[in-house]
C-alpha cells in the first residue's frame, strides 16, 4: 500500500513537471468589461428589475427568474469576442431568449429614448473624468517644469516678434492658467452631464410611478434631469456641443504651445528643443531625416499638433450635426462619435505631457538672444517715468530712437555707447519739449535698465515673474491641482459606490428564487 502511494505521488510530481509552461502559469486576470452602451443597458435592466420588484411594479415571485436571465446575457457579453448590442431593441431579444417574454415586464415606463439618453450621459461622464484626469497630469508636469525654470529668463514673443524678457516658469504658469480654465469647464459641464434621464420615457414621462431617484443612485448620477422633454430631446444634443467646446479649448492651448516651440527649430542656435531620442524609425521625440544627416525632425511636436487638429475637427462635429434640425433628431447624440471626440482631447494632452518631459532649455542661449535684441527697451521708458516723472510717450520715443540707431549700426544692448544715448536724448528733448534736457539716468543705471535678468526680478505687479509672486503662484497652482484630483476621485467613487450597491442588490435578488 505504501509503495502504491509513493508511486502515485511520484506520478503526480512527474505529471506536474510535464505540464506545458503555459499551463503552470496562473491564468491572466480578465480585464473588466468596457463601460460601453452594452454595459449601461445591462446596468439599467438590473436596476429596473430590483427597483420595480421592490416598488410593486413587478411580481416579486417572477423577479428572480428575470434577474438570472439578465445576468446570463451580461455574462455572455463579457466573453472575449462576444456580441455587445448597443441599442434597446437589439439587447432585448437576448433577454427574451434567456428569461422568456415575461422579461419585457421590466420595460414598464421605459423607452429606448430615455435609456439611450442615459447611457450617452453615463459614457460622456466617464470620458470627461478621463479627460480631467489627463489634464491634471499634464498640467502638473507643466507646473513642475515651471518650478524648475522659476528663474530661467527667456524671450517672449508677440506678433511673432521678440517682445520682452520673462521667466520661463512664468510663461508656463500662464499656459497652466489656461488649462485651469479648461478644468473648470470640465467640472461645470460634468455637473450638467451627471444627471439621470432615466424614467422620463420619450417626451412627457409615464403613468407608471417610477422611482427615478433610486435609478439615478444605482447608476451613480448626482441627480435627475428635471424636465422630461429636455432629458432626451434637448440636453442629449447640446451637451456634446458643450463637451466639444472644452476639447476645442484644450486643442487650441496645446497647438499654440507647440507652435511656440516649433519656431525655434528654424533657428541655427535655438534655446529650446526636444531631447533627441530619435533615430531613423521616428519612434522617439525626434527622428533623423532620410536625406539630410544633420536634421533632427521634431516628430513628437508634429504628431501632437496633428492629434490636436484631429481633436478640433471632431469637436466641430456636434455643432454641425445639431445645426438646423428640429428637437429630438439623433444626429448629434451618437455616443461613439462623441466619445471619439473627447478621447482625441485626452490623447492630445497625453502627448503634450511627453513633450513637456522632453524639453531641453538652454538658459545661456536664451540670455544671449535677449542681449542680442532690444526686448528690454520698454524698461527705459518705464524707469524714466517712474524715477524721473518723464511722460511715458516721451520716454517711449527716446527708447525707440535708441533702438533705431542700434539696429542701423548693428549695436547690441550691452554695447550701446552711453554718450550716444545722451545725444539721442538731447535731440528727443528738443522734439518733445522735455525737462530736463539732459538724460537723467547715469551710465550705470542706463545699463542696469537694459539687463533682462534684473527686469524680471524687479517686476512689482501682482501676477508678475518676480520670485515672490512666482512662489505664490506655484503654490496655488499645485493646490488647485490637488483639489482637481480630489474632485475626480470623488466623482469616480460615487459611480463605483452606486454600481457596487446595484450589483449586491441584484445578485441577492437573482439568488432569492434558487
Amino acid at each position: 500500500m505504501v509503495k502504491m502511494l509513493i508511486h502515485a505521488g511520484m506520478a503526480a510530481l512527474i505529471a506536474g513537471f510535464a505540464l506545458p509552461a503555459a499551463a503552470q502559469q496562473p491564468a491572466p486576470e480578465r480585464k473588466p468589461p468596457p463601460r460601453d452602451e452594452f454595459f449601461w443597458l445591462g446596468e439599467m435592466n438590473k436596476a429596473s428589475t430590483v427597483i420595480n420588484s421592490e416598488e410593486g411594479l413587478l411580481d416579486k415571485a417572477l423577479a428572480p427568474k428575470l434577474a438570472r436571465g439578465i445576468a446570463k446575457v451580461i455574462a455572455a457579453g463579457g466573453e472575449p469576442g462576444a456580441r455587445r448590442p448597443s441599442t434597446v431593441i437589439t439587447f432585448e431579444p437576448l433577454m427574451i431568449k434567456e428569461a422568456g417574454v415575461e422579461v419585457t415586464l421590466i420595460h414598464a415606463g421605459r423607452s429606448s429614448q430615455d435609456m439611450h439618453a442615459t447611457y450617452r450621459a453615463a459614457i460622456m461622464r466617464d470620458r470627461l473624468l478621463a479627460l480631467a484626469d489627463q489634464l491634471s497630469r499634464t498640467t502638473r508636469t507643466m507646473v513642475d517644469l515651471a518650478a524648475t525654470h522659476r528663474d530661467t529668463v527667456v524671450p517672449n514673443y508677440t506678433n511673432g516678434v521678440a517682445a520682452q524678457p520673462n521667466s520661463y516658469g512664468h510663461y508656463l504658469l500662464g499656459l497652466a492658467a489656461g488649462f485651469e480654465r479648461d478644468a473648470q469647464r470640465i467640472r461645470e459641464t460634468y455637473a450638467r452631464v451627471d444627471l439621470s434621464p432615466m424614467g422620463t420615457t420619450v417626451l412627457n414621462g409615464t403613468s407608471w410611478p417610477l422611482n427615478r431617484q433610486r435609478m439615478a443612485d444605482y447608476l451613480g448620477f448626482a441627480g435627475l434631469v428635471d424636465n422630461a422633454y429636455d432629458a432626451s430631446q434637448i440636453a442629449a444634443a447640446d451637451l456634446p456641443v458643450e463637451a466639444g467646446a472644452i476639447v476645442t479649448s484644450i486643442a487650441l492651448h496645446t497647438g499654440g504651445f507647440i507652435q511656440d516651440v516649433m519656431t525655434q527649430y528654424a533657428q541655427p542656435r535655438p534655446w529650446i528643443l526636444l531631447r533627441d531620442e530619435g533615430g531613423m524609425t521616428g519612434g522617439g521625440t525626434t527622428y533623423v531625416s532620410s536625406a539630410m544627416p544633420q536634421k533632427r525632425n521634431p516628430g513628437l511636436l508634429n504628431g501632437t499638433r496633428e492629434e490636436a487638429s484631429e481633436a478640433l475637427a471632431l469637436a466641430t462635429g456636434p455643432v454641425f450635426k445639431a445645426h438646423n434640425i428640429p428637437p429630438g433628431m439623433p444626429d448629434a447624440k451618437d455616443a461613439k462619435a462623441n466619445s471619439a471626440m473627447i478621447d482625441a482631447g485626452t490623447r492630445t494632452l497625453a502627448r503634450l505631457d511627453r513633450i513637456l518631459k522632453a524639453l531641453v532649455i538652454d538658459p545661456q542661449r536664451a540670455l544671449d538672444e535677449l542681449n542680442s535684441d532690444w526686448t528690454a527697451s520698454q524698461e527705459l521708458a518705464d524707469v524714466l517715468m517712474r524715477s524721473y516723472k518723464l511722460p511715458f510717450r516721451a520716454g517711449h520715443h527716446f527708447a525707440s530712437e535708441v533702438v533705431d540707431y542700434a539696429k542701423a549700426h548693428d549695436i547690441k544692448p550691452t554695447d550701446f555707447p552711453y554718450a550716444q544715448a545722451q545725444a539721442i536724448y538731447r535731440k528727443a528733448a528738443v522734439e518733445m519739449q522735455l525737462t530736463p534736457a539732459e538724460l537723467p539716468m547715469s551710465e550705470a543705471q542706463f545699463r542696469a535698465t537694459l539687463d533682462p535678468v534684473a527686469i524680471v526680478k524687479n517686476r512689482a505687479t501682482a501676477g508678475g515673474p518676480q520670485p515672490a509672486e512666482m512662489d505664490r503662484m506655484l503654490a496655488e497652482a499645485k493646490q488647485r491641482l490637488d483639489r482637481q484630483d480630489g474632485w475626480i476621485r470623488e466623482k469616480r467613487q460615487r459611480i463605483a459606490d452606486g454600481l457596487a450597491k446595484l450589483d449586491a442588490d441584484f445578485d441577492r435578488l437573482a439568488k432569492s428564487g434558487e
